[in-house]
């Protein structure tokens, strides 16, 4: 990495739990490129303050995560159809104090489910109601899925989130019809506490052609693992924070990155 110096551009991240992931991430790609960059992570208990700096000093670009995603909106100027779509932000990027706001957990969805070819045609079931879900579920709306069902325990946001985008809502997995696609958006599989539970029954996981888990630690889930087991096509949640770190980092730099560059920026900010 160049020695700072006066010229160097920044680009933050601002997270209720900062990590070193996305840090680690673009910091190895900037090195690794000779851009003249750096990346750090923080906290805020101002998000107002926050934004004012960002201005104020020139910071480049901010990747936003929970709990600022939909309160940062108001205090951008233009809000690009991505964030628009799902009244959620995850990237701001400052051109010369205009702060211009997207949202590439949403692009990053959409654009795995082309690369993998997934039928907009398929009959969809979709665990989870937070704020990722909102993304996920939104992309596939946008990519012409008519026929998704969202499970959640949660009626309030969970029959919300199935009426704003024209799916159906279940509170229980066996009240959801059968499905060519499974998706979890939820913690289940995640390290921690959940880190043995599979999101989806087997019988639901072998009815399917497509699995895909959103949980990104660790990428090999039991769901995951339970797809690739019974020969399913499988999307993971480590190629979703990928990718969405890729189009951050495009938007950032204006340096459009290679699939064997994310890759390895990836694993970089993957390793223990």
């Amino acid at each position: 990495m160049p020695i700072l110096n006066k010229d160097m551009q920044v680009c933050i991240s601002l997270a209720a739990r900062p990590s070193n992931i996305g840090t680690r991430f673009h910091n190895f790609l900037y090195d690794e490129l000779g851009l003249d960059f750096v990346y750090k992570a923080f906290n805020t208990g101002d998000l107002a303050g926050a934004v004012t700096g960002i201005r104020a000093l020139g910071i480049r670009g901010c990747s936003v995560s929970m709990p600022f995603k939909e309160a940062i909106i108001p205090l951008v100027d233009v809000v690009e159809d991505s964030a628009a779509a799902i009244e959620s932000i995850n990237t701001v990027v400052n051109d010369d104090g205009v702060l211009t706001a997207s949202n590439t957990d949403y692009e990053a969805v959409a654009s795995l489910l082309a690369t993998h070819a997934v039928d907009p045609a398929a009959t969809v079931v979709l665990r989870g109601s937070g704020g990722m879900a909102k993304a996920v579920t939104a992309a596939f709306r946008g990519a012409g899925f008519d026929h998704l069902t969202v499970v959640a325990r949660n009626e309030r946001t969970g029959s919300a989130l199935a009426s704003q985008y024209g799916y159906q809502w279940v509170a229980e997995e066996h009240e959801a019809p059968e499905s060519d696609v499974v998706v979890n958006v939820t913690p289940l599989g995640m390290r921690g506490d959940e880190q043995d539970t599979l999101a989806f029954d087997q019988d639901r996981i072998r009815a399917a052609s497509t699995v895909f888990d959103v949980v990104a630690f660790p990428s090999e889930t039991p769901l995951v693992r339970a797809g690739r087991a019974a020969g399913k096509q499988v999307i993971t949640g480590a190629e979703v924070i990928a990718l969405q770190a890729a189009r951050q980092f495009e938007r950032y730099t204006g340096v459009a990155l290679t699939d064997d560059q994310v890759r390895r920026a990836s694993e970089f900010s993957r390793a223990e």
